[in-house]
């Protein structure tokens, strides 16, 4: 995958987003994504659909949403709890299709914690329409230095 940001890729984001810095790996492959700061410790994810997201029909492809979903969803444990963590299980509803160029959001809302397991219910829509709806279950596998964004979060004076 190019570098080089596609006309798509430089549409215009909704206010409020700002790129990822995913550089390597999975992310890389199937972004650029987006992140808008919602509060401490909440956030949506987004991407817009490119060519590269899209199935025969030229819709975006559910395993794009899955995937999509998984990170989205999980990011709420990043954020509340500065866990690294691992999916153990994403049940989806998939409700509706997303277009060409369209910009699909998502976000996780924590609902439970038992030790190091988190159960997370989220949400993928564009516009007014939702897209999936499910819920994750997440192992946490160990506590990082948090990050900008996250609740633990503290600049260095």
């Amino acid at each position: 995958m190019s570098d080089d940001l596609t006309e798509a890729q430089s549409a215009a984001i909704p206010p409020g987003y700002a790129q990822l810095n995913w550089t390597r790996g999975f992310g890389r492959q199937i972004g650029p994504l987006y992140e808008r700061a919602d509060g401490p410790g909440e956030a949506t994810l987004g991407f817009r659909v490119e060519e590269h997201h899209t199935n025969g029909l030229g819709n975006c492809h559910g395993g794009m949403l899955m995937s999509f979903a998984d990170m989205a969803w999980g990011r709420i444990i990043s954020l509340q709890k500065s866990y690294s963590w691992v999916t153990v299980r994403l049940m989806t509803d998939f409700l509706s299709g997303a277009q060409l160029g369209e910009f699909v959001e998502g976000r996780g809302e924590l609902l439970a914690q038992e030790d190091l397991v988190f159960t997370v219910r989220g949400r993928i829509w564009t516009g007014e329409r939702t897209l999936m709806t499910g819920t994750g279950i997440f192992k946490a596998l160990s506590p990082r230095k948090p990050r900008p964004g996250e609740i633990a979060f503290r600049e260095e004076a």
